[in-house]
């Protein structure tokens, strides 16, 4: 009976590395996995909305609305935070987005602009905890509520930790 060979398609790590005309094992010294591999090469946009632009009183209730939206059009946001919560370089990626494209747009409506990062946090908690629930654990009440039912529980939170003095 003669012996019968399968051929595997070379996964991505292979094809990037033959594309680079590099041996496959630099891709996993350099990026250590698949997940680490697609992190790097994952360009993220928010899109952070101008919150100088709308009244100050309207900012919380504008950035929840517009990551509702990103997280329901992008399905890059959701790959990128199952990548970020099991491997390093997905997390270091994600930490990257967060301090060039979030706290800057958070420092210009904070009241103490050096509480940005501080307040950046607070914020990623809630709706960093909200995407986690809603898209990648689909927990049937997070994934149940509306979109305005999201902004209208995220808000005022959301609107604290950007505006209110220090506690």
């Amino acid at each position: 009976m003669p012996v019968r060979t399968l051929h595997r398609r070379p996964g991505p790590d292979r094809a990037i590395a033959r594309d680079a005309d590099i041996d496959p094992s630099m891709v996993m010294r350099y990026y250590g996995n698949k997940a680490g591999l697609f992190a790097a090469a994952s360009e993220i946009e928010v899109h952070a909305p101008d919150l100088t632009h709308f009244p100050r009183e309207e900012a919380g209730a504008r950035l929840v609305r517009h990551f509702v939206e990103r997280w329901e059009c992008d399905e890059t946001l959701t790959a990128m935070m199952r990548v970020g919560v099991t491997n390093e370089a997905g997390a270091e990626r994600m930490r990257g987005v967060f301090a060039e494209q979030i706290e800057p747009v958070l420092a210009a409506v904070c009241p103490v602009p050096e509480e940005a990062p501080t307040r950046a946090a607070l914020i990623a908690s809630q709706i960093l905890g909200m995407a986690l629930c809603r898209y990648v654990l689909h927990l049937p009440p997070a994934v149940g509520l509306s979109h305005d039912e999201v902004i209208a529980w995220l808000a005022p939170t959301v609107q604290r930790y950007l505006t209110a003095e220090h506690p």
